[in-house]
């Protein structure tokens, strides 16, 4: 890990060395360190919030030692500027609220995905001030040491949400298609779909709760709560559940129901697809595509066995 931090603060000195970039003018370099040392100050009390708030002992050095980085960073450019910047209080609130839902992992990686942009900055800041180089490598040390050995309980059960949200998307969409077309009836066929997937979610919560109890029998070192993981499961698939049967309540017209389904499929693979590829730092395009043509798929095809049911066999509800 050294060697690798070493090559990193390496190729930064690099960069700077055979690059001619186009130097600031005196007006727009004091403009952009006023915003990086408000970024730098904001992002120290979030890490310090964030260090009070984490139970876990190896996280909770982690955050403070990047939030000392922060400081020292802010430091910096407050001794260039000659006064103290204030944090932005609205952007600590929301950040400190994200990790509490959302994880610790996806909040950081979000946090410095903003440092991307700053890059340009630090190369061209440091014809001036030499004090960037530092900083810049300081802060891809953040993402290549630091954020990468983080235990965050929510990210190690995505497999357990994935499972739950998965089987529900392609269950529930394949079943509310088809009953869409064999029944004609939205209210029927959200009352079915909820009844479905509510014995579903229960009865994934069970198996994945079963087969984490199996690996523990068989020796298998358990990583995760066999209890925990089968909450995740089953809490993923009842909440998937229930934004796709609620369009069927909303909507009288069978056709209105099913595409609000059909879209409501979509932005729920969206949404978990972007958090994904945040937090795991993995391809967007891939993932979301994969899943969205296997529901889809499936929805499609369970919509023509249900053209076949209302045509052949001649079911109307």
């Amino acid at each position: 890990m050294i060697k690798k931090l070493n090559n990193i603060k390496n190729n930064n000195l690099n960069k700077i060395k055979n690059k001619n970039f186009e130097t600031f003018s005196e007006k727009e370099l004091e403009k952009q360190i006023l915003i990086q040392a408000k970024n730098e100050i904001t992002e120290y009390h979030i890490y310090k919030v964030l260090a009070e708030k984490t139970k876990d002992k190896e996280n909770k050095k982690i955050l403070n030692d990047i939030a000392k980085d922060e400081l020292k960073h802010y430091n910096i450019w407050a001794k260039i500027l000659g006064k103290q910047i204030k944090p932005d209080k609205l952007k600590i609130s929301l950040y400190t609220k994200f990790a509490s839902i959302l994880g610790l992992t996806f909040t950081l990686r979000l946090m410095e995905s903003g440092e991307v942009d700053a890059q340009e900055f630090y190369e061209r800041a440091s014809k001036v001030y030499p004090q960037a180089t530092e900083i810049s490598y300081d802060e891809e040390k953040h993402e290549h040491m630091l954020i990468a050995i983080l235990n965050d309980e929510k990210l190690s059960y995505a497999g357990s949400v994935v499972l739950g949200l998965n089987d529900a998307l392609v269950e529930l969409t394949g079943t509310l298609a088809g009953l869409s077309l064999a029944f004609a009836n939205s209210n029927v066929v959200g009352i079915t779909g909820l009844i479905m997937g509510v014995a579903a979610s229960l009865s994934m919560a069970a198996s994945e709760y079963l087969s984490s109890q199996e690996d523990e029998e068989d020796g298998v070192v358990a990583e995760k709560s066999a209890l925990k993981s089968a909450m995740y499961t089953g809490i993923a698939y009842v909440i998937t559940v229930a934004f796709l049967v609620a369009p069927y309540f909303i909507f009288t017209n069978i056709l209105y129901s099913v595409s609000a389904m059909l879209v409501m499929t979509v932005l729920i693979i969206l949404s978990y697809t972007s958090y994904i590829a945040i937090a795991k730092n993995v391809s967007f395009k891939k993932k979301f595509f994969t899943m969205a043509i296997i529901s889809l798929g499936v929805a499609a095809i369970s919509f023509g066995v249900g053209f076949l049911v209302k045509k052949y066999i001649g079911i109307d509800i």
